[in-house]
C-alpha cells in the first residue's frame, strides 16, 4: 500500500498573520508599514505580497503590493502603501491601520520582475513604482556597494517624493509639474535628453521599469530607441486599484 506524506502549506501560498510594527508617513498620500511575519522567508528584490481583508460580513478584498525592503531584513518586510479614495485596501491602511495592529498577508510572489544582482542596472520608476526599484536600491547598498545602478524617478512635485531621506546620489528626479524652489535638474516628464545623459554603462545593461501602463511604455520606448535590447528591460505595471 502506497504511502502518502502528509503536505505543509509553507509561504508563499498560505496565509499568514503579520503585526504591524511601525508605521512611517512618506508623503501626504503615501505610508510604509514594517510588518512582522511569523512565517518569514528571504524574498528576491522585485517581489510583492499579497494583502487581504475580511470584513465583519465575510466580504473579502485583496491586493498586491511590492516589496520596499531589502532580503536581508530578517523577519520582516516593508510594504509602501499609495492612498487611492476608490480603494478598498489602501484607504484602509492608511486610516485604521495603527502600529501593533494584524494583517493577513501571503507571498513572495512573482520571478521575472526581480533583480539577480545583474550589473549594471538602471532602474525607472514614476510615482509609486519606485516601492520594488527601492527593494533592489537598498539590497544593492547593503550586498552589492560597489555595483552601478542608478534610479531616475518621476514625481508630480517635490512633496510627492517617495523615500526623499534616503534617495541620495544614486537617483535622478524629474518634476513634471512643479518643481521645488531653486530646482536646477531635469523638469517634465521623461524624454531623450534625460536618458541620454545617464552613462553609458547604465544604457546598455539591464533596465526595470516600474509605474503606470502610459508610464511604462513611454518609458520603455525611450529605452529602446537608445539601443537597448528588449530583453534587457523588465517591465511592472500597476492599476488604479488600490
Amino acid at each position: 500500500m502506497e504511502r502518502l506524506t502528509p503536505v505543509v502549506q509553507k509561504a508563499p501560498g498560505h496565509w499568514q498573520i503579520g503585526t504591524v510594527a511601525r508605521i512611517k508617513r512618506e508623503t501626504p498620500h503615501v505610508k510604509s508599514f514594517r510588518i512582522t511575519l511569523p512565517m518569514w522567508m528571504p524574498h528576491l528584490p522585485g517581489q510583492h505580497y499579497d494583502v487581504r481583508l475580511t470584513a465583519p460580513d465575510g466580504y473579502r478584498a485583496q491586493r498586491s503590493y511590492s516589496i520596499a525592503s531589502s532580503p536581508l531584513d530578517e523577519g520582516e518586510i516593508e510594504l509602501t502603501i499609495d492612498r487611492l479614495e476608490d480603494g478598498e485596501v489602501s484607504p484602509y491602511f492608511h486610516d485604521v491601520v495603527v502600529e501593533g495592529d494584524q494583517v493577513e498577508l501571503r507571498g513572495p510572489f512573482t520571478s521575472y520582475f526581480v533583480w539577480r544582482g545583474e550589473r549594471p542596472v538602471l532602474l525607472v520608476g514614476g510615482g509609486s513604482g519606485v516601492v520594488p526599484l527601492m527593494a533592489m536600491l537598498r539590497h544593492r547598498r547593503r550586498t552589492m556597494p560597489e555595483l552601478e545602478m542608478r534610479l531616475i524617478y518621476s514625481v508630480r512635485t517635490g512633496e510627492d517624493v517617495i523615500y526623499a531621506d534616503e534617495l541620495g546620489d544614486d537617483a535622478v528626479l524629474t518634476f513634471t509639474k512643479s518643481a521645488p524652489e531653486g530646482w536646477q535638474g531635469h523638469r517634465g516628464r521623461l524624454d531623450h535628453e534625460l536618458i541620454s545623459e545617464q552613462p553609458s554603462a547604465f544604457l546598455a545593461g539591464t533596465a526595470f521599469l516600474c509605474g503606470t501602463n502610459g508610464f511604462v511604455e513611454a518609458a520603455a520606448q525611450l529605452l529602446l530607441e537608445t539601443g537597448l535590447p528588449a530583453e534587457q528591460i523588465r517591465t511592472e505595471r500597476f492599476g488604479p486599484t488600490g
